[in-house]
């Protein structure tokens, strides 16, 4: 995937769009146009503090279904994504919770929006909602059916779930992109506002190659210029709200100080970084 073809820029900063609970979801208060404006005023937060793109995803419908979601879900997503393609010029991406990757991909292709994340594209994960397989054959095939382009951004050992067997990390990332034919990865921490680790970021950047790797949590403006260095890109969300705080909104002051400390990251040299891989996988 080429990152300038979807967000003009070489190392992206994506931020998240958390939507308040949505119908048929066990918190949904019945008023929609209340979720919808909130949206709108963290989308334009995110847009202002000069985040690179977004991603829109149903966070507060805990606890998830593991894979089909209520079409109640799908049709309120495609409503907000489409009134938030209104307000701000920024590409795109949808996830939806906890991994209905075919309506994620339905939703961003009659939105003709960008890009999806797809939690788990191959494997097996135990996770809190049960074990959850990787469809990347029905994904895959499901978008060329529907003759779209969007492009699928796949985790790779998703937070707050563990693999079933040990799988090595590399032969993880290889397994994503040449076996799930994802076109960008993300690496997380263990759960959510938890990084990952250097050392795995540079083992999922030499073993991505040519294929983008995104920083998926944990980013925050003191440690950003740090992990941006063995990455391509980073999704954040908690630490740009206010007060830190995953329950509140998006502070666009805390926005504009992330943007800037990830800004001032040189660009990362996947050549040096394999290097490093290789020397500690040797020791």
């Amino acid at each position: 995937m080429e990152l300038k073809h979807i967000f003009q820029v070489d190392n992206p900063v994506i931020g998240v769009v958390h939507l308040s609970p949505l119908p048929t979801s066990p918190r949904w208060q019945g008023k929609l146009h209340e979720v919808i404006a909130r949206a709108e005023q963290e989308a334009t937060a995110l847009a202002a503090g000069g985040v690179d793109g977004i991603i829109i995803e149903n966070f507060f419908d805990a606890p998830f279904a593991k894979d089909c979601v209520d079409p109640a879900v799908v049709s309120a997503m495609t409503l907000i994504v489409d009134r938030l393609q209104g307000m701000v010029m920024l590409p795109i991406g949808i996830n939806v919770l906890r991994n209905d990757a075919r309506s994620a991909m339905a939703i961003a292709t009659c939105t003709q929006t960008q890009f999806i994340r797809v939690n788990v594209l191959t494997g097996v994960m135990a996770t809190d909602q049960g074990l959850i397989e990787g469809k990347a054959h029905e994904l895959l095939r499901y978008r060329r059916e529907l003759g779209s382009k969007v492009a699928i951004l796949a985790d790779v050992l998703v937070k707050h779930a563990r693999p079933l067997g040990t799988p090595n990390l590399t032969t993880a990332v290889k397994d994503t992109i040449e076996r799930g034919l994802a076109d960008g990865v993300i690496l997380s921490g263990w759960a959510t506002g938890s990084p990952p680790t250097q050392e795995d970021l540079e083992l999922a950047s030499a073993a991505a190659g040519d294929t983008p790797v995104f920083i998926g949590s944990g980013a925050d403006w003191t440690n950003i210029s740090q992990l941006m260095q063995a990455a391509d890109g980073v999704i954040v969300s908690s630490s740009l709200k206010r007060q830190g705080k995953i329950s509140e909104t998006i502070d666009p002051i805390r926005v504009s100080q992330f943007v800037e400390a990830a800004r001032s990251t040189p660009p990362q040299n996947k050549s040096h970084s394999a290097s490093n891989a290789a020397v500690r996988q040797w020791q």
